[in-house]
């Protein structure tokens, strides 16, 4: 009896040992990082309109996306601030960097001295307008606050055009994932809340242009407007704005790992004109312009039945994702009017990008470059 009991002891000991090799050797559970930043905080109060505080409010709001968020078995949350605190907008942007985060969500409310209305979405880039330069330049005024601003953000001037016409995209390559997130945001914010929207945007917000990752500054509405600074001050209005926000993060996380492209056969094909007359005068020397149609963790064969009909397509792997372009051409003056038959096509977020060589570069820099 005693043999056997030890025999038994043997056989349990030794099994706990296996276990214990196969859990340790077992490959971790990849999880999905994201770094919520809510606006401003202790002694920035960012916008006061009507008696609204926007630290405050973005500080709920993101509250409550981390705690849905977190719900999520392979998702990771990680605030900038979870009280009434300054954090600089580079501290912001090192926790993101050093938590090599897959997005960073910046959570803001519009003020104005009319009475707009409505939400917007940011991603890093130089303005379009004089709008979108006047709600950056507001946000990055707070590193008036920060010692030592001019060495830490390069002699920046928030306050001068001319800083913002020299900004470094160094968010370039995360650009088209930007604008989707960016673009979910919207959409959820227009058909879900109904509130009014005023569109993706690209604009010099320092605090975008310090992380590496996805990155988008939601202005979530104007505390300025007293109907809708009322509704981003209520409970319910503050549950609205971060459940869409929520929706945008998991329908962004589904979509970069299913096909992005299917069900097409209702869509009838689009027949291509490539050729021209004559040459084109506009050509520049060394420089390439596609049409980026899609980016999706899933290799699709670049057909025209996979592309609505589209043909000219080049499928190329950039990181984790097969990106699919449609033409190839010097001349930019072909590539907009490809870049518009893709947005008849059914492609409204395509865009142009250039490369130099095999060297992805700004549109504006190729365009700087010497035309033939």
């Amino acid at each position: 009896m005693k043999t056997n009991l030890f025999t038994v002891l043997i056989f349990l000991f030794t099994t706990s040992l296996i276990n214990a090799a196969i859990c340790e050797t077992d490959p971790p559970v990849s999880q999905f990082v994201v770094v919520l930043d809510a606006g401003h905080g202790g002694q920035d109060p960012g916008n006061t309109w009507n008696g609204f505080i926007e630290k405050n409010i973005a500080l709920n709001i993101v509250m409550q996306v981390g705690a849905e968020l977190e719900k999520l078995p392979d998702v990771k949350v990680i605030y900038t601030r979870k009280s009434d605190v300054f954090v600089t907008l580079a501290g912001r942007a090192n926790i993101a960097n050093k938590a090599k985060a897959d997005l960073f969500i910046s959570v803001h409310m519009n003020g104005h001295t009319s009475q707009a209305q409505g939400t917007e979405t940011f991603v890093l880039g130089l303005h379009r307008n004089e709008d979108n330069l006047e709600v950056a330049m507001r946000e990055n005024q707070v590193i008036f606050l920060e010692e030592d601003y001019e060495v830490t953000y390069d002699g920046f001037d928030p306050n001068s055009p001319e800083s913002y016409i020299g900004l470094t995209l160094m968010q370039e390559e995360y650009l088209e994932q930007s604008i989707m997130l960016a673009d979910f945001i919207q959409k959820n914010f227009t058909n879900i809340n109904k509130r009014v929207d005023r569109g993706v945007k690209q604009a010099g917000f320092l605090v975008l242009r310090q992380t590496y990752m996805p990155s988008v500054l939601v202005e979530a509405g104007f505390l300025s407007n007293k109907s809708e600074g009322a509704y981003l001050n209520s409970s319910s209005g503050q549950a609205a704005i971060s459940q869409s926000i929520v929706k945008a993060v998991k329908d962004y996380k589904n979509f970069i790992n299913l096909e992005l492209l299917g069900s097409l056969s209702a869509n009838p094909p689009v027949e291509l004109t490539t050729e021209t007359e004559e040459q084109p005068v506009d050509i520049y020397e060394g420089i390439t312009f596609k049409v980026q149609l899609a980016a999706t963790g899933k290799k699709i064969e670049p057909a025209p039945n996979n592309f609505k009909g589209l043909r000219e397509i080049t499928r190329n792997k950039e990181g984790k994702l097969f990106k699919y372009y449609l033409g190839n051409t010097s001349s930019y003056s072909q590539i907009k009017d490809l870049h518009e038959t893709a947005r008849r096509s059914g492609y409204p977020d395509s865009y142009i990008v250039a490369f130099r060589g095999n060297e992805k570069i700004s549109v504006n820099d190729a365009l700087k470059t010497k035309t033939k």
